[in-house]
């Protein structure tokens, strides 16, 4: 290994990347052995795999509704983030699977595989477009409820599907750039954001990521989530002073409650989001920071597994939260569909 990577940390959904490598650990530039690291990650690997299967399941389930209840025309960003997670669990089905056969990596198709699949550099591209894409709709909802007006103006559709593109081109560009400057093949073993120019830019980059995905993501929550609360209790106490027969037409207390029911699970997502995936960017700060500090195995494995856990429990949220794909699902269930013959 080159002696600038002595003191380089690894990625936390990849840190060395193939079973040959899972049982070396770096203390202070020197490797040790440990006993139990393989066992565990087999285990961790094979639970990565089932989570793979049931969102990528999940996920097809919630984008069929979607389809089928027509939201994927007035809720682009919304589908558009289903369609991450679906990819996000497809990639983790195919990466995890790869792991767990321990293919020995030659020549220039092992070097393609360690650079677009092992080293997870195709899914940390849908992770982080998924993550850019949640902030689009943050603002999209906080334009819509605190500034319709300007909205109308504003989000008009080709800033819609402008936003939801950058999305995907944005995480691409990103992590294609950190894997090939920071990830190589050495004698047939995968090294995923190992190879860091110098200590100075793999904190710099540490510093740069904690405060990008966790910071700035938890204040645009904040900011824009508070002020929707704000606005939508005052809209509901102004409809409930002017109920009656003079008062908001059913159409409006229908678009009112379609609203709110959106606002609800994506507070619900995003939350959820800033719950399961800042242990791992804490995690990843802290050995960037630190060269010097071995944590053990098992402070991994939590932090990515919660990360990974999100992106198989996000259909959920919306199957159960948003009405529109709830309602189209139910239909899946047989004894609702056997209700209405029964009396």
């Amino acid at each position: 290994m080159p002696e600038e990577s002595s003191s380089a940390t690894t990625h936390l959904s990849v840190a060395i990347t193939t079973a040959q490598t899972d049982d070396v650990q770096t203390t202070n530039g020197d490797t040790m052995t440990s006993s139990s690291s393989r066992g565990v990650d087999f285990y961790f690997q094979c639970a990565v795999l089932v989570i793979g299967v049931v969102g990528a399941a999940a996920n097809v389930l919630v984008l069929y509704a979607m389809i089928a209840s027509k939201q994927h025309k007035k809720q682009l960003l919304i589908f558009n983030q289903n369609a991450f997670d679906l990819c996000s669990c497809l990639l983790l089905v195919i990466i995890y699977t790869l792991k767990l056969c321990d293919i020995h990596l030659t020549g220039m198709l092992g070097y393609w595989l360690c650079m677009i699949l092992l080293s997870e550099n195709l899914l940390w591209c849908s992770i982080n477009g998924s993550q850019i894409n949640l902030l689009s709709i943050t603002v999209e909802r906080y334009l819509k409820v605190v500034h319709p007006s300007r909205a109308k103006k504003l989000l008009r559709k080709w800033v819609v599907f402008s936003a939801a593109m950058f999305a995907w081109v944005s995480g691409v560009v990103y992590d294609m750039a950190l894997v090939f400057s920071t990830s190589d093949l050495v004698d047939g073993v995968c090294y995923g954001y190992v190879f860091w120019k110098s200590q100075t830019a793999s904190v710099a980059h540490g510093i740069w990521n904690f405060m990008t995905f966790v910071v700035v993501v938890i204040c645009i929550f904040v900011f824009c989530y508070g002020r929707i609360l704000v606005v939508v209790r005052h809209q509901a106490s102004v409809m409930a002073a002017h109920s009656g027969p003079a008062g908001s037409s059913t159409a409006q207390i229908h678009s009112h409650q379609i609203q709110s029911n959106i606002i609800k699970t994506m507070i619900l997502v995003s939350a959820f989001y800033v719950i399961t995936w800042t242990p791992n960017y804490v995690y990843y700060l802290i050995l960037n920071v630190n060269s010097n500090l071995t944590l053990l195995d098992s402070g991994y494995y939590i932090t990515v597994f919660t990360g990974f856990f999100y992106i198989c429990a996000n259909p959920f949220i919306y199957a159960t939260k948003f009405d529109p794909v709830k309602n189209v699902l139910v239909r899946f269930i047989p004894c609702k569909k056997s209700q209405p013959s029964a009396g």
